[in-house]
């Protein structure tokens, strides 16, 4: 290792800064007490990858960029987190003659030393940047290893002193319990890979941790299944179920702190051959105040939504699949309406999240607290808005159309395919077309796609399966332009994605699809509704963001598959759909 270098002097004699930037580096450095690097990156004087590189060059060690490179856990634990946390280091491969260790300040002799007599090897010093290291231990020191160990730890414990798990019920408030910190350590994983479910799935030999990630499950599996119902009690306990039910399947929640995030956790439990699965939703109490502009909505797409709800009356409808963020979606919306003037009445099957000053219901089949039921008597309230968490059966959808005819905007979510299959669907449950037509107000369709990693994005070539879906979607995309994919890496878990973001579609009922309604003329309706000025299809904005590098062709293709024989663009509209994507990108 070189001696400790005058980073000024060594900047100065690259000509990287000049003799005033320095001098007003050390000024700000005297005042804040960062260091000098810290003060010339933030004055402008110098980049960070600059910096580093010249530092790099100059002490004759490597620079590396972590977004770049693929991590191996088993050797990042090497050094235990709370150590690469202090010292601002992280370990990034082994080599025939040590470690290479990717420090922050690599100048710092103490520090080295001590990574030297932590890990009992040689190590070998790479620059790495502050902002990146920090962000990378957030991500690969996982959990996954120690639950792993505590689910052995606490199968052998079980094995060999043969003990009912019903007793350890006994032990609830002790937090040295295996199965309590398994528990936690199974959150804590969660929470940083921004997990939306936990599943715990038991097998006659192992049991089976899945993570859904971005809508994408990520798999871990452990040996032994005397953990899995030894956890399967514990969390019905944290739920105040019935431990010693097996058969039937059983419903709750608990609340829960995470990293200083506050959670709502949805548990289902079902009877299988391996005993009993859990499905733990994670509900982030954060995610309910998402504004429009954060889910991903163009701003042509916002002031047409905002528009539909200020009304006094109507029907609302927000459809897509499960888990395409509807429910997200109608709480932003009540979010923006939410108001001392205004009196809002949910329905909900479950209450996801709860909102200040609105008066949320559980629906309760079993009691015959059903969403009719429920509407039926919020309607005697004196609401203003009214939101049923779903329109099921003929009665609920009657009952939701009849009161946003009566002076109240009802808001519902619907599970079709797309805005214009929403009709169609009221139709097949008992809706009347006239009344329907008098009704609705709107239909915002969505689905969510996943985001490209921007740690690791790199141009993608189409491939030809991927030309001829084109060719047969949009013959207007020109098959030049240019689209990307992720590589994979540390930050997005090699996935090559990381995050989502909302695609939608807004078909509003104007006079001329009301009309078509009450003649149940259906292509009619198709047809005007294509050629609704600012109507733009799910999967045109979806080909939108692929276009803009947000997004993958192939993911594309993946979420909008099904859409494309429905969207497939007439001539007549293909130039109306053109204009509409550039005034959304305009937006």
């Amino acid at each position: 290792m070189r001696k400790r270098v005058r980073l000024g002097d060594l900047l100065l004699e690259k000509k990287l800064i000049s003799q005033e930037q320095l001098l007003e580096a050390l000024g700000e450095q005297k005042t804040t007490g960062r260091k000098l690097g810290r003060a010339l990156v933030d004055i402008g004087a110098v980049s960070e990858v600059e910096l580093h590189r010249c530092l790099a060059e100059y002490l004759n060690i490597p620079y590396v960029e972590l977004a770049h490179m693929s991590l191996d856990s088993k050797i990042v634990s090497l050094l235990p987190e709370a150590h690469a946390r202090r010292y601002r280091a992280i370990v990034l491969k082994e080599e025939p003659a040590g470690l290479l260790v990717g420090m922050a300040d690599p100048t710092d002799l103490f520090i080295f030393d001590e990574l030297s007599r932590i890990l009992g090897k040689s190590v070998r010093a790479a620059l790495v940047q502050e902002s990146a290291l920090l962000r990378t231990i957030d991500i690969v020191y996982r959990r996954t290893d120690e639950i792993v160990s505590l689910a052995e730890e606490l199968n052998e414990e079980l094995s060999q002193a043969d003990v009912n798990v019903d007793a350890l019920t006994v032990e609830e408030g002790s937090p040295d319990a295996p199965v309590i910190k398994l528990i936690q350590s199974m959150f804590y994983d969660a929470v940083r890979v921004a997990a939306s479910d936990i599943h715990i799935e038991p097998e006659e030999h192992l049991l089976r941790i899945r993570l859904r990630v971005d809508g994408m499950l990520q798999e871990q599996i452990i040996d032994g299944r005397r953990a899995g119902q030894a956890l399967v009690t514990r969390l019905k306990l944290m739920c105040g179920l019935d431990i010693a039910e097996k058969r039937k399947p059983q419903d709750g929640r608990f609340s829960i702190k995470v990293d200083d995030k506050s959670l709502d956790v949805r548990m289902s439990t079902l009877p299988i051959y391996g005993g009993e699965a859990i499905v733990l939703r994670l509900l982030d109490q954060t995610a309910s105040s998402m504004s429009f502009e954060e889910l991903g909505m163009p701003e042509a797409l916002i002031s047409r939504f905002r528009r539909m709800i200020e009304q006094t009356a109507g029907l609302v409808l927000v459809t897509g699949p499960t888990g395409s963020g509807k429910t997200t979606t109608l709480y932003s919306a009540l979010n923006y309406l939410n108001s001392p003037k205004t009196k809002i009445i949910t329905a909900e099957d479950p209450i996801e999240y709860r909102l200040e000053r609105v008066n949320q219901v559980q629906v309760n089949p079993r009691i015959g607290l059903d969403f009719a039921a429920v509407l039926r008597t919020a309607l005697r309230q004196d609401p203003d808005v009214v939101l049923v968490g779903e329109m099921r059966d003929r009665e609920t959808a009657e009952m939701g159309i009849r009161a946003s005819m009566t002076g109240h905007l009802v808001l519902s979510t619907l599970h079709t395919t797309s805005a214009m299959a929403t009709v169609h669907r009221l139709r097949d449950m008992g809706a009347e077309s006239f009344l329907i037509a008098s009704a609705l107000t709107g239909v915002l369709a969505q689905r969510l796609i996943r985001k490209v990693c921007d740690s690791c994005t790199e141009p993608e070539a189409v491939t030809v399966r991927q030309s001829a879906w084109l060719s047969a979607f949009a013959k207007h995309v020109d098959l030049e332009t240019s689209f990307v994919k992720g590589t994979g890496c540390t930050y997005c878990n090699m996935t090559g994605y990381r995050g989502r973001i909302g695609i939608y579609e807004l078909l509003e009922i104007d006079s001329g699809l009301a009309d078509a309604l009450r003649r149940d003329d259906g292509s009619q309706f198709t047809r005007l509704a294509k050629l609704q000025s600012e109507f733009v299809p799910l999967a045109q904005h979806a080909l939108k963001y692929a276009k803009e590098g947000v997004t993958s062709i192939e993911e594309v293709i993946r979420v909008t598959a099904g859409l494309a024989e429905q969207e497939r663009v007439d001539p007549l509209v293909k130039d109306l759909l053109d204009s509409n994507l550039r005034q959304q990108g305009a937006g």
